[in-house]
């Protein structure tokens, strides 16, 4: 199979959908891989890390795709590359499409077959090329939500660990699953003052025995996140209903309940963000305000750390990517249900339900 591997043009995006090492990998295998100019750059990788890896170097995007019989990406296409996606082309990559219908309607008239990283299951029903960069993005929330709370940023003014005689920053966390563990454990790390909300019992046992002390669970309900609201400094949005849109649990209504120069940090903004006051911004313009609010809703947190995030997720897909370029996708999935609840869009049919659901399309039947 022909492996093209495009530069990413969103926004500040500085990941890369292969590493020289999976490039050696696959032609290992017996596939052909063709990497555009300077796209590993950004985190780390020259052209002549892929020429060494036995990966041929190509002058422009169009190139790659007009190559190329499967695409292998970070972020979801964007509107220079839907007219250069041939029928019938592989894309695998981060697509997120609840939150997108002119992505969703691209790709449908593209006639390419959409996998997902975001909706790939494992065994145990979990999403693990979502988990990586949900690792990163949690940690990050925190990193950036303590930027913001600076004053010179548009914040209160608050140190979130505080120091001797003052107290340190209230944080709550809406959401206790990876991006929500991983900002809660940050956010402790740091000193400050911490709840962790999440509708899952189970889940709430669970985290009160691992987190640290200065970390409290709370049950999520509209009434428990008001009654904290008041007193908080940084609220991290971490909800996540996979392939779907996100549920709004911050109202525009409620930020009237917050103190000015509080921040708020929506990490479910890739699904449509998870606070109503919410779009979706970028690492060169990451923050707005609204009533006095900082809003902080970049839609690729995990691109500001390029070098970390590339090697994070690549650990992760390369398997697949192996598995789907040996087996062509129809095998591949047919051999693993969980790759093929990876199938968003084939052949211009919304083969996933939450996809369909998001903007009242059609949803077929996935055929392998």
């Amino acid at each position: 199979m022909i492996i093209g591997v495009p530069k990413e043009i969103k926004n500040n995006e500085n990941r890369v959908g292969l590493t020289p090492a999976g490039a050696k990998e696959l032609v290992g295998h017996g596939h052909r891989v063709y990497v555009q100019h300077t796209a590993g750059e950004g985190s780390g990788f020259g052209d002549a890390d892929y020429e060494a890896a036995g990966a041929e170097i190509l002058p422009a995007i169009e190139d790659v795709y007009a190559k190329a019989d499967m695409i292998v990406k970070v972020k979801e296409p964007i509107e220079p590359e839907y007219s250069i996606i041939r029928d019938g082309q592989l894309l695998f990559t981060y697509f997120h499409f609840a939150s997108d219908e002119r992505l969703t309607k691209a790709m449908l008239d593209s006639g390419a077959t959409c996998i997902a990283y975001e909706t790939v299951t494992d065994r145990s029903g979990h999403l693990p090329l979502l988990v990586p960069m949900s690792e990163v993005a949690g940690r990050m929330s925190v990193q950036e939500g303590a930027r913001f709370l600076e004053k010179p940023q548009g914040g209160k003014g608050k140190l979130i660990g505080g120091v001797p005689g003052v107290k340190p920053a209230k944080v709550l966390v809406l959401g206790g699953g990876v991006v929500g563990t991983n900002a809660a454990l940050m956010a402790a790390g740091l000193g400050a003052d911490v709840t962790i909300t999440d509708i899952s019992l189970p889940r709430l046992r669970y985290l009160s025995e691992v987190m640290p002390r200065n970390v409290k669970t709370l049950y999520s309900s509209r009434h428990n996140v008001e009654a904290e609201l008041p007193d908080t400094d940084l609220v991290i949005g971490a909800v996540l209903i996979p392939g779907a849109k996100a549920p709004h649990l911050l109202t525009a209504d409620m930020l009237g309940m917050m103190r000015p120069g509080s921040v708020l940090v929506d990490v479910a903004i890739d699904q449509g963000g998870c606070f109503e006051t919410s779009h979706p911004t970028t690492h060169s313009e990451p923050v707005y305000e609204v009533n006095g609010i900082v809003h902080y809703c970049v839609a690729n947190i995990p691109g500001a750390v390029p070098y970390t995030s590339t090697l994070a997720l690549t650990n992760a897909t390369l398997p697949y990517t192996v598995r789907l370029a040996d087996n062509g996708w129809k095998d591949a999935c047919r051999d693993d249900a969980g790759l093929a609840a990876g199938v968003n869009v084939v052949g211009g049919k919304v083969v996933f339900p939450a996809v369909a659901e998001a903007f009242g399309l059609k949803c077929s039947k996935l055929k392998i």
